[in-house]
């Protein structure tokens, strides 16, 4: 029988991407695991997706929407967040689900798990425990707080965090109007990093020979993208706050108001700022506004300036207007406008699959593309599987434990 000890577990096919011929076991539900997971589904891994019998990841019930037949209706929750993997039901409080999961442990690379801190333990599979089952699995452990410290045993749920983050801080019209991001943002960074730790330490065991446990957390996650307002505190020891839709360290940057509409532009070097001026008749160096600092510092007085020169044109001719100066800018397309926009189908982020209840459904595809450096020719993984139906490969899975051969 192969074992992950000595090479990588067989997959159903041999699906391109760097992780191909990889095995993946996903024990995570929600988002920030599954993400992580599709993640390394997308780049040529087999992903083995685990779910409580009967009711399955909390997110096949997230809704509305759904879609599909009345008695089996699918949610477009789970559709965002499960491609490429397959599904197999187990109850690991039974002799079966342990017995099956440890099967799959001995032939696995990945590990991905969100419980709570001490459920694992619980149930059997702790880090000690899968690592002496194979010593070479690296295991993705994410949680809200992190795993240690005194707040450790807190639920971790996306919005909470970003308020607990200071995220929300940042967020909206002004320091008394916090809002949240519009996508689970927090979920879906700590999967992010989640899956660059663990490709990090699938590398590390090429020299090693050994596993390691990866852990992150959504706070840490969120804390991770604090960027120039992290070193705003820290360095500088301000505190920044929410001030709506223009950048706080470069101006003109955001949405400015013209006829009939807006648009954003971003003019970020004295350069460009040279160009726009010329372009619209302003002044360069009047008073306020000769450098960015000047025009930071004048912010309110800079955007009084910017719409006076944008009011009599309409967002299109002021965007080509805009284009021919050569100044950074765009328009604030709805979602429904930037699934139609054809440059999303020229970069792969359009997939079309076939789901066994849906049929033919298109998803968001993955983010990554990848090209050969000798031919130039594309290497992205190009045949994607529809996010499964529960338990939909549970003979597959389970037949090819038992024989120990692929069953594509």
């Amino acid at each position: 029988m192969t074992s992950a000890l000595t090479e990588p577990a067989p997959a159903l096919q041999d699906t391109g991407g760097p992780l191909s011929g990889r095995l993946v076991v996903d024990l995570s539900r929600a988002l920030a695991g599954p993400h992580a997971a599709m993640m390394m589904g997308d780049l040529g891994a087999r992903v083995i997706k685990i779910e409580n019998p009967g009711t399955g990841d909390d997110t096949r019930g997230w809704g509305p929407p759904f879609v599909g037949p009345e008695d089996e209706p699918q949610a477009t929750y789970f559709l965002s967040c499960n491609r490429n993997k397959e599904s197999l039901a187990l109850d690991l409080k039974s002799d079966d689900g342990r017995t099956v999961l440890r099967q799959l442990l001995e032939r696995a690379d990945v590990v991905v798990e969100n419980f709570r801190p001490g459920v694992l333990e619980r149930l059997g599979f702790s880090t000690d425990a899968m690592h002496a089952i194979n010593p070479r699995l690296v295991i993705l452990s994410i949680t809200g707080f992190g795993h240690d410290g005194p707040e450790s045993h807190r639920s971790g749920y996306d919005q909470i965090l970003q308020g607990e983050a200071g995220l929300m801080s940042l967020t909206g019209s002004g320091p008394d109007d916090p809002q949240r991001v519009g996508v689970p943002i927090a979920d879906l960074l700590s999967g992010m990093y989640g899956a660059y730790g663990v490709v990090a330490a699938l590398l590390e065991r090429e020299r090693t020979g050994q596993g390691q446990v990866v852990r992150t957390s959504l706070l840490a996650s969120l804390v991770g993208v604090h960027a120039f307002q992290g070193t705003k505190v820290t360095v500088a020891g301000e505190s920044p706050e929410a001030q709506g839709n223009h950048h706080p360290s470069i101006a003109p940057y955001g949405l400015f108001r013209c006829r009939g509409g807006s648009v954003q532009i971003s003019v970020g070097s004295e350069k460009l700022w040279a160009a726009f001026t010329s372009a619209f008749g302003l002044d360069p160096a009047a008073d306020g506004l000769a450098t960015n600092a000047d025009r930071v510092r004048n912010r309110a007085h800079v955007i009084d300036v910017v719409e006076a020169a944008f009011a009599d044109y309409d967002p299109e001719p002021l965007l080509a207007k805009l284009a021919a100066a050569g100044i950074p800018a765009g328009k604030v397309r709805s979602l429904k406008e930037v699934y139609e926009w054809p440059q999303l189908a020229s970069q792969g982020l359009l997939i079309d699959v076939d789901h066994p209840v849906l049929g033919a459904v298109t998803l968001p595809g993955p983010p990554l593309r990848f090209f050969d450096n000798v031919s130039g020719a594309e290497a992205t993984r190009r045949a994607h599987s529809a996010p499964p139906v529960l338990n939909q490969h549970d003979e597959e899975i389970r037949g090819w434990l038992e024989t120990g051969e692929a069953t594509g």
